[in-house]
């Protein structure tokens, strides 16, 4: 007799495509891709402060100027009288994107600005035709340890916008749109994206008030358990550069993939990327539309060709980007000021310091 056949029902669901492009060790300073040129995470944890806003220990093993990745658990960088660091300093063609979680930095510049920020405000700083500033990292705590952590972002300008005037501009940390829900905890400091009201404007020339730019930058951080979804951007091709920096470490997963260790994560912008944490971390996203220019840097300047950077060291020399208004090139402002933001016109914002 016919041996009768068995029906097999077919499953002829998709397969998935998945976001994650590549990923890497996450490096100091960050790998980056156009439009972004650097990227930093510090977390220092400062002994007590001193009279001078300086730790209150030896700087015995801290080699001044080179002081990067200490073993102590704090480094001085470039400090300037005992005060860790980075003193007066020159940049140009580009932006700084100062996003403070915790603790201070008191900012001066050639323009005359000057500010105290920390605790989760923004310092954004077109750089543009020239500018000098310093960024000092006061112990203001003479009780207590003083922990500092940011993250600074570079993002280049295009080649129109390389010699624009250059602008400082303060976002307060409280006025950040933020998403903070069941051990999910997401600050939106430029862009858009769903379940955020618009973001902070950036400074007028910069490359992030492009609509076309497609500038993303998020900070994210989950307890264990909780999960967050980077939702698809609207228009993002090929040239959308979208990376996930796990830079905390920890168990989580990212469209599917464990991870435990720090980690840079490159996806498709034109994705989505679930991220479901297992342990508390933490991850920073950076997004934007690649420039597609020709970009040469050399330290703190950045231009089109090997002639611009010459340029550049021959304008700061001449000019020194607007001479230097303050009287010590590393300024420490006073131990009860609060947050604050002075600008060239001389308006003044304050804000009372806040714990985050």
């Amino acid at each position: 007799p016919r041996r009768r056949r068995r029906a097999v029902a077919a499953t002829c669901a998709p397969a998935r495509t998945m976001a994650i492009i590549r990923t890497e060790s996450l490096s100091f300073p960050f790998s980056t891709d156009s439009p972004f040129l650097f990227g930093v995470h510090h977390d220092d944890l400062y002994p007590k402060g001193n009279d001078k806003m300086g730790p209150d220990a030896s700087l015995r093993g801290h080699s001044i100027g080179a002081d990067f990745g200490n073993p102590s658990g704090w480094s001085m960088y470039h400090g300037e009288a005992g005060v860790p660091g980075f003193p007066q300093h020159p940049h140009r063609g580009f932006e700084t994107v100062t996003v403070t979680v915790r603790g201070f930095i008191d900012h001066v510049d050639s323009l005359g600005a000057a500010g105290r920020f920390g605790d989760g405000d923004v310092q954004w700083m077109t750089a543009g035709s020239g500018i000098s500033h310093a960024e000092m990292f006061p112990c203001l705590s003479k009780t207590e340890k003083n922990q500092l952590e940011l993250f600074q972002i570079w993002l280049n300008l295009p080649k129109r916008s390389k010699m624009v005037a250059p602008y400082f501009k303060m976002l307060w940390g409280e006025e950040i749109p933020s998403i903070e829900d069941k051990g999910t905890t997401v600050k939106l400091i430029a862009g858009a994206a769903p379940g955020f009201a618009t973001a902070l404007p950036p400074p007028p020339n910069s490359y992030a008030n492009d609509p076309a730019s497609q500038l993303l930058i998020l900070t994210i951080k989950l307890e264990p358990g909780a999960s967050y979804t980077v939702a698809a951007a609207s228009g993002g091709g090929s040239d959308v550069h979208r990376n996930l920096y796990l830079y905390t470490g920890g168990a989580c997963e990212i469209d599917g993939r464990s991870f435990a260790q720090k980690a840079r994560v490159k996806v498709h912008a034109s994705k989505d990327v679930k991220i479901v944490a297992r342990d508390k971390i933490g991850v920073l996203v950076l997004q934007g539309r690649d420039l597609n220019e020709p970009c040469v840097q050399h330290g703190p300047f950045v231009g089109c060709t090997s002639s611009d950077i010459r340029q550049a060291f021959s304008d700061y020399q001449r000019t020194g980007f607007g001479g230097w208004p303050w009287p010590a090139v590393g300024v420490v402002h006073k131990r009860n000021e609060p947050r604050f933001a002075l600008y060239p016109d001389g308006q003044k914002e304050t804000r009372p310091r806040r714990a985050t």
